[in-house]
Parts: C-alpha cells; structure tokens; sequence
C-alpha cells in the first residue's frame, strides 16, 4: 500500500469513527511492535495496560501517539475491554477494533474488517483465523469446537470461530458491558448478547501468528478458565431460554409481519390497480409494437413518470415499514440530460432507490425482470431494455432514447452482490458511455443490501442512502484509458467509496 493511499485509509477510518483497542498484560516483548504497526493503520489507538509487571508500563508510558488507560492492578481481559471501549465511546468513537497485544493478530488485516464493516455497517465483524498450517495444541482446538457449538444453542447462529480475540465492535450495539465478567469468557459474553439483541455478526477471514512455543506468552489458565467458561455458557443457556429466544421470536414475527404487509401491498398495488391501468392505457392509445412514434413514445414517456411517481411514494411518503430512506445529492448536479447512470447493486429495492430522481431513466435489465409476472409488462412499454439483445443490438435504441433526454442506467456488475462489496465490473456501461458521448453519473447506494440481502426472503429494519455523486465527462474518462481501464478505475472508485 503507497503511503497516499495509506492516508487515504486513515482518514476514511477517522470519518467512520473507527479507533483500534488493544488490551495488554505483560506483552513486553511484543506490544511496541503491536502498537506501532496498528498506528501504521490507524491513527486512533487505545492501549489499556492491565496492571503490568513487566516493562510494559516504561516502553508505553511516554508515547504521546496513543491514549494509554492503566489499570492499577491485573484485573483481566473483560475488564480491560470494558475499559477500553468506555473510553472509546467517551472520545466519540462509533467503533473499535481489538486485538490482543501478544502480536498473534496481523494489524495489516485491519483493513479486511473495516471493509466488511463498511458493506455490514453496525454488524459485529468477527475475525475467522486462518488456521490451516498454524500449529496449536489439541486444547485449543477443542476450546474452539466446543466454544462453536454453544453459541450456536445459545443464539441459533453459527460462527467458524468464537474465540479470535481480533474483532470490529459497534459501540452503540454493546450490551451488557457493566456484566461483563473479567477473564477471557467476556468476549464469548459480548457476541451472545448481541446476537440476542438482533446485531448481525459477520465472519471475516484473517491471519494469524502463533509463535513456537518456548516463546509463547498466554495468560490461559486451562483448569480455572475453562471452568469458568463452563459456567458462563450453562448460564447463558438458561438465559438464552427466557430472555434470548423470546427476543429473537419477536424479531422474527416483526419481520414475517413487516414483509407480509409488503408483499401484499406490493401484488394487490400492481396486480389489482398499476396493471389494469397501464394495459387499459395502451390499449387507448393504441397496441404497443415498437417506440418509433410519437404516440407510442409519448406512452412510454407517460409510462415512465407514473413508475417515478410510485417509487417516489414507496420511498419517501409511505414507505417501507421499519425502513428510513434518505438520498444526497452533489451540489450542483441535475437530471435534466441524458447520461449513463452507473450504480452498484444489492437488492431488489435498488431500483426503487433511484428511480425517485427523475422519470427520465430506461434501465437494461436481466431477462427475468423483463419478463417478470407482476411488472414485466409496465417496464417493457415504459422502453427498458433486455441486455440479452447485446449492447451494439441496443446501441441504436440506447440513442434513440438518449436523443429524447433518457439516462441509460446500468449495473456494472451485472448481479446483485452477496455480501454487499463491490463485485466485478462489466465494460457495458462505458462502452455505452464512449459510443453515445455521453457523461458516467455515479450512484451509491448504502443499505439496500442489509434491509433485503441476496437470497434473503425476510425485510430486516435499516436505513438506505442513495447518493449522488458528479457526473465524469468523457474528457475525464477517456484520460484514464480505454473502456477496460475506465472500467477497473471506476471498480476502485466504488470499492474506496463503499469502504466510508
């Protein structure tokens, strides 16, 4: 990573409110190192000293690159935790990241938990160790299984890996820190409670270190601690019984409610009234073939602004239950010429989101959309277009449309994403963009994937942001290439700005 980008890193992580926290006892052979490399990451650091004996108090206490918490005897990893997020939050931090200062954890892999973050945001990101080829005892291994299984009875989630201590909180979503226990249990407490209370956790694959063993520094005990793991899960389970599963039930009839009141909405809407509207109107204005004449495109034009009107209304009047919509849009930018509107896809809401900009937009859409039972006939005579026709078969039609004032809107994905990052881009958009002249106007949208993600069949409360960004001139683009350079470009663009 070259040093502007690094700043670059840096200055997203301070915008998001991200610190990083490392709790540490007697790890004086190692926390500079720590330290020093999580800097390297982050400007924000907390280093709370869990009343060392080592040395570990003299190589810390003169640094003024980090905020030093000293606890005036050992009182264990729980409690250092507890006391390192409180200061978080009292210097304003939205999130933190910890790490253990024995330098098992790589503070370079940072950034792969800020960026799940980013596409998760107020999820719990959980580091997955990548322990294939580490070597660690038959002990350990189990702890992990065993710890596994029980959160799994605990909260009905499966998690690879419950006992990394390499994690990215939402401070906002802690529960329970004045409960917290004071010994490595803590941590295993922190996620059950968060499960409980409908936070999403989010594995996330990360490197680990495990030095030989005569070099080791673990302040495990193996009979005291795993005992009282023993008692922490036999009281979360009888917690989970009558205090996590009611919560998760309630959230569970909250959604089936919420995505019934939808679905229902949306089939009676489109099936009783948008349909029998539209194939009355064409009718009246004459069976739709083909949009060469003013009748048949003064039908699409009017087919178009009653698709914005409606998206206007789900969005930003009555809404979706449980689901706030806000939009940004760049000074100074308007929707009143044709330009190709790239935009990165996560949901089935995503068109809702930005067709409430303007009624002049035509998207190219998958063939199931095109030919979906409920709005495939709208969306056809409103002139949106299959990509399986190609793009240079739609080239004249793209024109047609843009000569009339219509944006061409494309995913350069082409698919929804799982998980919410940007997947690969596709060079249709620009190539578009390049053969019609016209200027690439991005969008972004943050949420739609968290409200209804891929493969998901239940509405989930959230917020969705569209933003809006400056248009890029071809002048602009083609500086930075040909259509595959412009393509990888604007892909980077997009994975820098998710990560904000």
């Amino acid at each position: 990573m070259s040093k502007e980008d690094r700043i670059g890193q840096k200055d997203t992580l301070r915008k998001r409110g991200v610190c990083v926290v490392i709790p540490t006892y007697n790890n004086g052979g190692t926390i500079v190192d720590v330290v020093d490399r999580s800097l390297a990451q982050c400007d924000d650091v907390i280093v709370v000293d869990d009343g060392s004996t080592d040395d570990t108090p003299l190589l810390l206490g003169g640094r003024a690159d980090i905020t030093l918490v000293t606890l005036g005897r050992n009182r264990g990893k729980g409690i250092a935790l507890r006391e390192g997020f409180r200061r978080a939050m009292a210097m304003g931090f939205t999130y933190a990241v910890t790490l253990d200062g024995d330098g098992q954890h790589y503070p370079e892999d940072i950034p792969l938990l800020t960026e799940a973050s980013a596409a998760h945001p107020g999820a719990l990101i959980v580091g997955r160790r990548l322990l294939e080829g580490v070597q660690r005892s038959k002990g350990s291994a189990f702890a992990n299984r065993f710890s596994n299984f029980w959160f799994w009875v605990q909260t009905g989630c499966r998690l690879p890996d419950t006992q990394t201590g390499f994690r990215l909180y939402p401070l906002k979503s802690l529960r329970g820190l004045s409960l917290l226990t004071a010994r490595y249990e803590a941590e295993l407490m922190l996620m059950v409670l968060a499960s409980w209370h409908g936070v999403q956790l989010v594995p996330t694959p990360v490197r680990v270190y495990y030095p030989p063993k005569e070099e080791r520094v673990s302040h495990f005990r193996p009979g005291p601690d795993f005992a009282r793991i023993s008692v922490l899960n036999t009281v979360l389970c009888l917690l989970a019984v009558v205090y996590g599963l009611p919560l998760r039930l309630g959230r569970f009839v909250s959604a089936a409610v919420r995505t019934a009141y939808v679905i229902l909405f949306f089939t009676t809407t489109m099936l009783l009234l948008i349909n029998p509207m539209v194939w009355l109107y064409v009718k009246w204005r004459g069976d739709y073939k083909t949009p060469e004449t003013d009748r048949e495109r003064a039908t699409a034009d009017t087919l178009r602004r009653l698709i914005c009107r409606c998206a206007r209304f789900v969005a930003l009047r009555h809404g979706i239950p449980g689901v706030k919509f806000t939009c940004e849009v760049a000074e100074g930018v308007a929707f009143d010429r044709p330009r190709v509107i790239i935009c990165n896809h996560q949901s089935h809401l995503d068109l809702v989101c930005q067709l409430i900009f303007t009624p002049n937009i035509v998207f190219l859409t998958n063939d199931w959309v095109w030919r979906n039972p409920f709005y495939g006939f709208v969306i056809r005579h409103a002139e949106y277009l299959p990509v399986r026709e190609g793009i240079d078969a739609l080239l004249p039609k793209l024109r047609s449309l843009a000569e009339r004032g219509c944006s061409i809107a494309v995913y350069p994905e082409g698919t929804r994403s799982a998980d919410g990052r940007i997947g690969r881009f596709h060079p249709g958009a620009f190539y578009i963009a390049e053969q019609l002249g016209l200027e690439v106007l991005p969008m972004y949208l943050h949420g739609p994937g968290l409200v209804l993600p891929k493969g998901a069949y239940m509405l989930r409360k959230g917020q969705i942001r569209v933003e809006v960004d400056k248009p890029i001139p071809q002048s602009r683009l083609q500086a930075m290439g040909g259509v595959k350079e412009q393509t990888s470009a604007l892909r980077r663009h997009y994975k820098e700005k998710m990560r904000q």
